[in-house]
């Protein structure tokens, strides 16, 4: 027994006295913290020797350049600051965070060392500080009267062009429009029928509005402004066809008679264009264009003018019936000098 204690005790003072091998494996934890101490202690070593060449090169700068009278000077504590070398503006990472993010500036630029940020902040602080005192706070003023100036010549801009484009609108829906150019030039019948609808549609709209009180609470009345207003509406598809000129031919022809005819008053002309737009005139059955599974004899009777366009869909549909209620408010706002071209 005694044998055996004494090995334990021998044992013992022999790990005492070795030193104690290192560990085989670290954590991740301790080899990153040694990293980051590693690379602190060679910044620091860093920016003290800039720090330190900084210094030695400024004051002899400051040796060869005679400063001037302190007395004399209209800022001595403004020169002072100045003339302070830029390695004196040694403050910590914290605070140069702080300060560039309250200018809205990023906290550090790409390969940027610390002495480089720092040097950044004060300078940014420099600009400000002169910034302000030779505008004395004007700059954001003068700004503001500046945008508003341009506001106000965009806005007359705008109203001019309106006022022109309006004349011009008004110009052409005034013209009547000329039959010949269906088969000479149809691109210019565009915007003659766009306009001249236009302008109908909405003096149908100022007619629902200058009505007595009375008359518009009447079921009559309500009656006539919702079909105003869903005239207006199912007339949308063919304003954008007319905008982007995609009207079929026959369609287009059949529209520069009726806008024809109405101009001049003749509404019992308008009228028949508009059936013959509308239902056709064919000896078929409406909206028949083929007879058959092989060509025949009369076959070449049946043309596009033919053709039912109120049967295509319902858009066409929509639109094409809207057209009659134009023509019954034009005859009614502008009613013929001959009875006998009132619509039945």
């Amino acid at each position: 027994m005694n044998a055996l204690l004494a090995e334990v005790a021998a044992k013992r003072k022999a790990i005492d006295d070795n030193p104690p091998r290192p560990a085989k494996y670290m954590r991740r934890g301790d080899i990153e913290r040694l990293k980051e101490e590693e690379e602190r202690k060679i910044q620091e070593a860093q920016a003290r020797k800039d720090d330190g060449a900084t210094a030695t090169k400024a004051a002899s700068v400051s040796k060869q350049v005679p400063s001037r009278d302190a007395t004399n000077s209209p800022h001595p504590a403004r020169d002072g600051e100045e003339s302070k070398p830029e390695g004196a503006f040694n403050i910590s990472n914290e605070e140069t965070i702080r300060r560039l993010r309250s200018k809205g500036q990023p906290i550090r630029l790409f390969a940027e060392a610390d002495k480089d940020r720092r040097l950044r902040l004060r300078a940014l602080e420099l600009i400000e500080e002169k910034g302000h005192d030779r505008v004395g706070g004007q700059n954001d003023f003068k700004k503001a009267l500046e945008d508003v100036e341009n506001v106000e010549r965009e806005m007359k801009s705008k109203v001019n062009n309106k006022g022109k484009k309006r004349d011009e609108a008004e110009q052409v829906a005034n013209s009547v429009l000329d039959l010949g150019l269906i088969k000479s030039d149809p691109d210019k019948l565009y915007p003659i029928i766009y306009y001249a609808l236009k302008r109908t549609l909405r003096e149908w709209g100022e007619a629902m509005d200058a009505r007595p009180e009375n008359v518009k609470r009447t079921t009559q009345g309500k009656l006539a402004a919702a079909t105003q207003v869903q005239s207006a509406d199912y007339l949308k598809p063919l304003f954008k066809s007319l905008r982007a000129r995609s009207l079929p031919a026959d369609v287009l022809g059949r529209m520069a008679e009726i806008v024809h005819y109405m101009q001049k008053r003749q509404y019992q002309r308008a009228n028949d264009s508009y059936l013959r737009l509308s239902i056709g005139n064919a000896p078929w059955p409406i909206g028949v264009t083929m007879v058959g599974i092989h060509e025949r004899s009369a076959r070449e009777k049946i043309s596009s003018d033919q053709v039912a366009h109120v049967l295509n869909d319902e858009v066409s549909r929509k639109y094409i019936q809207s057209l009659k209620r134009l023509l019954t408010f034009s005859q009614t706002k502008y009613p013929p000098e001959d009875v006998s071209q009132l619509m039945g």
